[in-house]
């Protein structure tokens, strides 16, 4: 069963609920879509298509949570997408609502790095509305002007290319 954002309440994470931290599967993109889909509603962050989440989800981690009550489903959600030979972006990062300041969004950023140190990638990048958040998991803000340029060519294709508010972070892996 998919955990529906706005007819499913959850309860708080108890000592009994099991998280696993895991590579989205095509299983998931449903769940992955509809909770991108409840962050870019609110202007968090930018809607993806279900055919572009299936096309990229090896791309992709997700959080799988089981409640206590056998209630399961996708808790969170980050990609790391490959840009360039020396950079990856962290993107797509949304955590369910109900299991907001548990640490997974974190999990999942540090679940990222652990898979661009293991390829040999020597720095990541992000879009962020939370730069709190990413500065907590070792990013720096980068000026927008000093940026890879295939960073500006994907940024070309966004809706809000003219009126980004986005900011960008950098961390250095090496």
């Amino acid at each position: 069963m998919l955990l529906a954002l706005e007819s499913i309440i959850l309860p708080d994470l108890s000592p009994d609920s099991a998280l696993t931290v895991r590579k989205a599967s095509l299983r998931d993109v449903d769940a992955i879509h509809e909770l991108i889909g409840y962050w870019a509603a609110k202007g968090q962050m930018l809607v993806r298509s279900k055919a572009l989440l299936g096309e990229s989800i090896r791309d992709f981690w997700v959080v799988h949570a089981i409640m206590p009550d056998g209630l399961e489903g996708i808790a969170g959600v980050c990609g790391l997408h490959m840009l360039a030979s020396d950079l990856a972006e962290v993107r797509g990062l949304a955590i369910h609502p109900n299991f907001q300041g548990k640490g997974l969004g974190k999990k999942l950023v540090l679940a990222c790095e652990s898979e661009a140190r293991a390829i040999g990638l020597p720095a990541l990048f992000a879009w962020t509305y939370q730069q709190k958040f990413f500065e907590a998991c070792g990013f720096h803000r980068v000026d927008k002007t000093n940026l890879h340029p295939k960073v500006w060519s994907e940024c070309q294709r966004c809706p809000f290319y003219e009126n980004c508010q986005e900011i960008g972070m950098r961390k250095e892996l090496e």
